[in-house]
Order: C-alpha cells, then sequence, then structure tokens
C-alpha cells in the first residue's frame, strides 16, 4: 500500500497480522501462579455442618458424637477418652459398629482453637470426612454487635 505524495512508506505494506507473543506471556504466568497457588487454597480441613430444621438434632442412636469438654477432655459417644494418641482408631472402631460415616463435635466455646485443631486433624487421619459442628442457638437479645 503506497501512500500518496511520495510518502516514505512507499513500496512498504502494513501489517495485518496481530502479535500474540505478549498475550502467550501473560497467559504462561497466570497458570504458574494459579499452579503454585491451587495447593494452598486447599489444606483445609473439609467440614460438613448438619442440616437440620429449626437447630433441632435427631435423637438417633446411631449418631456417633464427640464432644471437647472444657478442660480440654475428649468424649466418644459417652465415654472418656485418657488420650488422643489412638483416637482415629477409637472412632474407626465406634463408626464401624455404628454403621455410620458420620461424626458430630460439640466443643466447649472455652476450649483453645488449637485442641480442636488437633482433635480434628485425627478425625482426618481416620478418614472421617463428614463432620458435623453441633452449636446452640444463639438468643438475639444476649448477642453484641463485633
Amino acid at each position: 500500500m503506497a501512500l500518496g505524495n511520495g510518502g516514505s512508506f512507499q513500496g512498504r505494506s502494513m501489517m495485518s497480522e496481530i502479535n500474540v507473543t505478549p498475550m502467550v506471556d501473560v497467559m504462561l504466568v497466570l497458570l504458574i501462579i494459579f499452579m503454585v497457588a491451587a495447593p494452598m487454597m486447599t489444606q483445609g480441613l473439609e467440614v460438613d455442618l448438619p442440616k437440620v430444621d429449626a437447630n433441632v438434632m435427631s435423637t438417633d442412636s446411631s449418631l456417633v458424637m464427640l464432644t471437647v469438654t472444657a478442660d480440654g477432655g475428649v468424649v466418644l459417644d459417652g465415654t472418656t477418652l485418657a488420650s488422643i494418641d489412638n483416637l482415629d482408631a477409637q472412632v474407626r472402631q465406634v463408626m464401624r459398629v455404628k454403621g455410620t460415616e458420620s461424626l458430630y463435635l460439640k466443643a466447649d466455646q472455652s476450649v483453645p482453637y488449637g485442641r480442636v485443631a488437633s482433635i480434628m486433624g485425627a478425625l482426618r487421619e481416620a478418614g472421617i470426612t463428614n463432620v458435623g459442628l453441633v452449636t446452640e442457638p444463639a438468643d438475639r437479645r444476649e448477642q453484641t454487635p463485633r
């Protein structure tokens, strides 16, 4: 394409191709970022909260209840455990006997988060992925804005 009046672009044609190299570079950088970041986002423990109407739990005898008391003690289905060292084996045994795959965890609000996290880690080692957290409904009059 020649420009009129003897311009300096005489004999050259316009390039009508799109340069995709910068786009490919950006996509590769984003791919690397997502590949590095994705494993970091999946390290949490999956918890399935129970879906109940009006916060009423069933009194079904097949429920497996794990309770953490205010002093940090652990009670599995009414039996106080001396330590959580073999919690995974005990939980698997109780769940096999009751024929269920769900476990409900009740923890006193004064129990340190680290204690509850270590118990949930032991549950994960036992292969328990369906954990329900039991709470009491809050009285709206007692709530304070935070």
